[in-house]
């Protein structure tokens, strides 16, 4: 009898893991086909996974029907995105834009949020709970999406770019006060007084002493894990403090996203700030794209089929009110007529955030399950008409010079980002410091990171070799990657993970002789110098001068010499060309 059981116990765990692997390969075809096509035509990944999901699930295919498990699995996702959010959002890059951010964005939020939530209440006859916090969500934008229009448009930094940006940082900021308001919305018996004031004031004391404890134990736990040199423990210890404080906050009464937005804030200014957020990327990417597929999954499309002029309409109004709200707005706050349009055009879209809030808010039965439908149609509607608006937006600012708006600041990313940081990476810090250039240093080494960072120089923790650390530390938009790395092998994997990653950028290597130097310009390094040759040059120098030869003739010697030993290095970059 128990041999039967035990089998059957087996038989049935195996069809459940096998139930399990199937729907993660339809998920992932449905990614690997929907996600590219929509990028193709300018969608954008995010509304690509929206899509998949709907094709996959219930309303479209069927051929994955428990939305639950997977909604679960999922909800680590929204965890990963606020905590890198968190990690992103620096004062002192939220001090820089103070007057965008704190100005427009706040008036944006305010006056967007309120007379959304007064049309829903009014008009639509939304409860009352329900409509304060859907007027905010959708006042809010997809950061995510707008960022990457920007980058295809190439216009980040310009005024209507930056404009766009200072916005959604306040919005991602008020995503943090929006998360708080959810377990309050659904107390059985809300009320202004008593009730929310002892919850807020449990939650603040409850959240300072998580801040306190962070500050204290974060950095010395990455330091211990950093000072191991094992890459995989790294990995594990940063999912732990993401998840580990998630759950906490969880169990307080405020939500996991909170937690994880908290775990970034108290690691932001930390030396291992940029190789936790690169181990943590591949993680967030894949289940937050996940999260948006299971938010397709859900939506109804019998809503759409059987009354699409009401929700096209509503979308509709949804986007014109946000953009006649946001003009004089912007207006206000100094852009001109055109540049105020373009920015209201492409934020005139609701965004990940509140498919965010809607879902936790819907599992709080804050929202009904039939305004839930609604909405999350509403937010897939206004991402889809996105790139059109965007490509008027980009019409109307494309006569308009980069170089000429200046008048919002815009924080930089270092234009040097140094790879390595031992003697030579150190000397070389050193020498754009004389020369007023800022610069960002990654070394593996955490000894070296603590002691230099006490010293004040600009060190993080970091292995190089990861092309999501140097994408972290601001490599994508440097000027010049300089690899001071002392070990030969690792700096050739490092220029050819460089050249493959950012192919337009200026790599320049340190080198230990002639055929090191030969095999790192064939790699993709822009620029190579022989430590050997250096030191030989001026040991030579030294010895001329001693045997009293004239120092004209000296600088002639040595300078052929050097001249004649570069072009040995970059023949071999010539000889490697093929041939027609």
């Amino acid at each position: 009898m128990s041999e039967l059981f035990c089998n059957f116990m087996l038989n049935g765990y195996e069809r459940m893991i096998s139930h399990y692997l199937i729907d993660i390969i339809i998920l992932l075809l449905a990614a690997v086909v929907i996600v590219p096509a929509a990028q193709m035509v300018r969608l954008g990944a995010v509304p690509g996974f929206l899509i998949a999901g709907v094709l996959v699930g219930p309303y479209g295919l069927g051929l994955i029907n428990k939305i639950s498990e997977i909604s679960n699995l999922a909800e680590i996702g929204v965890v990963l995105l606020l905590f890198v959010i968190g990690i992103e959002l620096k004062p002192s890059r939220l001090w820089l834009m103070k007057r965008m951010v704190f100005g427009l964005g706040t008036f944006q939020l305010i006056v967007t949020g309120s007379v959304l939530a007064a049309a829903g209440y009014f008009i639509f006859d939304v409860p009352l709970r329900a409509t304060i916090l859907v007027g905010a969500a959708l006042a809010l934008s997809s950061t995510a999406f707008v960022l990457q229009l920007l980058t295809e448009q190439n216009l980040l930094t310009s005024l209507y770019g930056r404009t766009s940006i200072a916005v959604l940082l306040l919005q991602d900021l008020a995503v943090v006060p929006l998360l708080a308001l959810i377990p309050l919305l659904a107390m059985p018996e809300m009320s202004i007084g008593t009730d929310i004031g002892i919850a807020l004031v449990e939650s603040l004391a409850i959240l300072i002493l998580i801040i306190l404890s962070g500050r204290f134990l974060l950095h010395p736990l990455l330091h211990r894990v950093a000072l191991s040199r094992n890459p995989e423990i790294f990995t594990a210890s940063a999912l732990l403090i993401v998840l580990g404080t998630a759950l906490i906050t969880e169990h307080i009464g405020l939500s996991m996203a909170m937690g994880a937005f908290l775990a970034g804030l108290l690691i932001s200014d930390s030396a291992y700030r940029h190789q936790v957020l690169a181990e943590i990327q591949p993680f967030r990417g894949l289940l937050l794209g996940l999260f948006f597929m299971s938010m397709g999954m859900s939506l109804n499309l019998e809503l759409l089929f059987n009354q699409p002029i009401p929700a096209i309409a509503l979308v509709g109004l949804l986007m014109t009110l946000k953009i006649l709200l946001l003009i004089p707005l912007t207006y206000w706050f100094g852009l001109k007529i055109k540049n105020a349009l373009a920015v209201s055009l492409l934020l005139a879209q609701s965004g990940e955030f509140a498919l965010v809030l809607f879902s936790l808010a819907f599992q709080a039965k804050v929202l009904s399950h039939y305004l839930f439908q609604h909405l999350l149609l509403i937010v897939l509607l206004s991402m889809l008409a996105t790139p059109v608006l965007a490509h008027f937006a980009q019409r109307l600012v494309k006569q308009q010079s980069n170089k000429k708006e200046k008048n919002l600041d815009m924080p930089d990313n270092p234009p040097v980002v140094l790879a390595g940081f031992g003697r030579v990476g150190h000397r070389i810090g050193d020498i754009l410091s004389l020369a007023n250039e800022n610069y960002v240093a990654l070394d593996a080494d955490a000894a070296i990171v603590e002691q230099q960072r006490a010293n004040g120089y600009p060190v993080f923790y970091g292995d190089v070799r990861q092309p999501e650390t140097m994408r972290a530390a601001g490599a994508s938009n440097a000027r010049i990657i300089i690899v001071t790395l002392n070990d030969p092998e690792a700096t050739e994997k490092v220029v050819t993970s460089l050249r493959k990653t950012f192919p337009d950028t200026p790599i320049y290597a340190r080198g230990h002789s002639l055929t090191q130097c030969q095999e790192l310009r064939q790699l993709g390094a822009s620029g190579v110098v022989s430590e050997n040759i250096e030191a030989s040059l001026e040991l030579a120098r030294m010895t001329l001068k001693t045997l009293g030869m004239e120092q004209e003739k000296q600088d002639t010697l040595l300078g052929d010499f050097r001249i004649a030993y570069h072009n040995q290095i970059d023949r071999a970059v010539t000889s490697s060309l093929p041939r027609h």
